[in-house]
């Protein structure tokens, strides 16, 4: 593996111009140490960066990639699509039928309303449910990510019922008094919350499965506990798919587990990597929005002809190809049971979760089905581990606390040289 003079300087330029030298917080490595690679394009399981070095890779940007990078499917739509112009800023036929697709493959969406990102559907998502109930407070829990929304940077309080606050500059007091946080997997204390905020919880909103303090799967009963809830409460349950959707089953997480919410979003897969969201539910959810309903949510490049073309290409691969799911499995078990035989040999401390394509290790013995206990992790492993596997040409997740995403370009030989390298960088840090 090559050093990265082309990728530090271009660092350094970017921190000039560009908040932090980039357009998200936690492309800057500074959970992992050293500076981010520049990337320069990307084919199949492989990306390639400024200096010339190519990378297995298991971030799949964030998700979408989930047949490798430029699959040609995607990419030919795209090309038929953008002749025709790159935007209208009025409706299309391809609208349409996208929104037909969605409402066929997830159980929980009659109607959906488009949108540019994930934090877009969220934020609307949230503002539907409490136009909808006509309540002002919501519940998150503690380690789900939502998007950058202010409602959703709240950190917890000290109790079980206690309000939240702020987790950022820029967001109010206010907002957060209409924010409650519980842990993850806690159904008693979101039970609490409800009691003690009766008639005034507009929604509870939760990844189903977590992906954003590492991978935490929900445990036994704790969908279904919620959905009972809800429903017994009048509360609106939504589950944050953003990360699932299309990725954990055709229909994503609520297939999986069988617990339908009252609303959904949705992005990363839907758009086959363009910037993509969608929020959508029960028809008589969805009829609250304009302009069919009071509830006031609009985007100019929202529907967007080129975005549209990507997702519909790659919705109707997975829902014209479930094997893609068993697929996926099979190769992420295969590379889970690698991974655990090295960190056994080694003698380590560690927890692996996992469902379908998406996986996290965590330094530690204890299980993690929190975000406290997903922060009893040795991070300072984890930054010695990334590093080590960086130089062995394999590019994770540069934080403990994301998932990681497997695609179906990974390979049987690509599974034995991934967990090769496991296996080094792993002795490596254990050393250093």
């Amino acid at each position: 593996m090559k050093i990265a003079p082309i990728s530090e300087e271009l660092f350094q330029r970017a921190q000039h111009s560009i908040p932090g030298g980039v357009n998200s917080p936690v492309r800057a490595f500074r959970a992992v140490g050293g500076n981010p690679r520049f990337m320069v394009s990307a084919k199949g399981p492989y990306m390639f960066d400024e200096d010339g070095n190519r990378y297995i890779e298991l971030i799949n940007s964030w998700g979408p990639m989930i047949l490798g990078h430029a699959a040609e499917i995607v990419q030919e739509a795209v090309q038929k699509a953008i002749p025709n112009s790159l935007s209208f800023g009025a409706p299309t036929r391809k609208e349409i039928e996208i929104a037909e697709l969605i409402v066929d493959m997830v159980p929980s969406i009659e109607k959906v309303r488009m949108v540019n990102s994930g934090t877009e559907a969220t934020m609307s998502a949230v503002r539907v449910a409490r136009g909808y109930t006509g309540r002002n407070k919501m519940i998150k829990f503690e380690g789900c990510y939502h998007g950058h929304g202010d409602s959703f940077l709240i950190a917890a309080g000290s109790g079980a019922i206690t309000l939240g606050v702020p987790d950022s500059p820029g967001v109010t007091q206010g907002v957060a008094a209409d924010t409650l946080t519980a842990p993850f997997n806690d159904l008693e204390a979101v039970k609490t919350l409800v009691e003690a905020n009766k008639d005034q919880v507009a929604a509870i909103i939760l990844e189903p499965v977590a992906g954003n303090m590492g991978l935490v799967l929900p445990e036994q009963g704790f969908l279904q506990g919620l959905r009972d809830l809800c429903t017994k409460e009048g509360i609106v349950l939504i589950f944050d798919e953003v990360m699932t959707g299309f990725r954990l089953a055709p229909g994503g997480a609520q297939q999986l587990f069988g617990v339908t919410p009252d609303m959904t979003t949705l992005g990363k897969i839907i758009g086959g990597g363009m910037p993509v969201g969608a929020y959508g539910g029960k028809k008589e959810i969805m009829n609250f929005v304009a302009p069919a309903g009071p509830v006031y949510q609009a985007g100019t490049l929202s529907g967007n002809p080129i975005a549209m073309s990507a997702g519909m290409a790659m919705l109707q691969y997975l829902q014209g190809h479930p094997e893609v799911y068993t697929n996926l499995e099979q190769t992420t078990t295969k590379m889970i049971n690698g991974m655990k035989q090295n960190m056994q040999e080694l003698g380590m401390n560690f927890t692996i979760n996992h469902v379908g394509s998406m996986f996290s290790i965590f330094f530690t013995e204890q299980p993690v089905t929190d975000f406290e206990s997903a922060k009893t992790s040795d991070t300072a492993m984890f930054g010695r581990y990334f590093n080590s596997m960086l130089q062995r040409g394999v590019y994770l997740a540069p934080s403990q606390y994301e998932s990681l995403f497997v695609s179906t370009a990974i390979t049987d030989d690509l599974v034995q040289e991934y967990l090769q390298a496991n296996r080094e960088a792993l002795q490596e840090a254990v050393q250093q």
